[in-house]
């Protein structure tokens, strides 16, 4: 917490963690005495975390199938929260990644919304590490833009700059500011 008390100081109020214990440890008297700080679940959600996760996190990154969203949205309904919600998904369909396949989309952010209530605010996306990145942020606006939601959540420490440039809203930068992990 010493790295991140500064940043707080002066007005930083986003911060994203990946691992939901270190969230707990780390974040859990520090929102109680700082009310307006928002936080985000940027790592992979597995179903038996979302209790841990509704009553500390105001986002989550990383919406990936339908059964994390009905625990999700049982979670919520039980403790009267709301997050923001993205979907993750897979743009180039690869086996080691988590995420929905483009051709599923419309019917999973429709059983989103319609069905569960779940507030999908964006869509996010890790792309794959071959082929121009710019090639698969440009794909994502274009389905943000045929599911009419309003937020991107694309780019991290290595290709943000271009993130940005394409239109991503939410960036996740972690190396580069508090260097690489130990």
């Amino acid at each position: 917490m010493s790295e991140i008390k500064p940043l707080i100081e002066n007005g930083q109020i986003h911060f994203g963690e990946n691992k939901v214990q270190e969230a707990i440890d780390k974040w859990s008297d520090v929102k109680k005495l700082n009310k307006n700080l928002k936080l985000h679940m940027i790592g992979k959600l597995q179903t038996n975390k979302v209790k841990f996760v509704v009553p500390l996190f105001d986002y989550i990154h990383s919406l990936d199938n339908t059964k994390l969203a009905e625990k999700i949205a049982s979670e919520q309904f039980k403790r009267k929260r709301n997050l923001k919600i993205f979907i993750q998904v897979n743009i180039r369909n690869e086996s080691q990644k988590s995420g929905i396949n483009i051709s599923d989309l419309k019917n999973f952010y429709e059983k989103c919304t319609k069905e569960l209530n779940l507030n999908i605010v964006g869509l996010m996306c890790l792309p794959p590490q071959y082929g121009l990145v710019k090639n698969y942020f440009n794909e994502m606006v274009e389905l943000k833009k045929i599911l009419n939601v309003g937020d991107l959540s694309m780019g991290m420490s290595e290709d943000y700059l271009e993130a940005v440039a394409c239109g991503a809203t939410y960036i996740r930068i972690g190396s580069k500011i508090f260097g690489d992990r130990s």
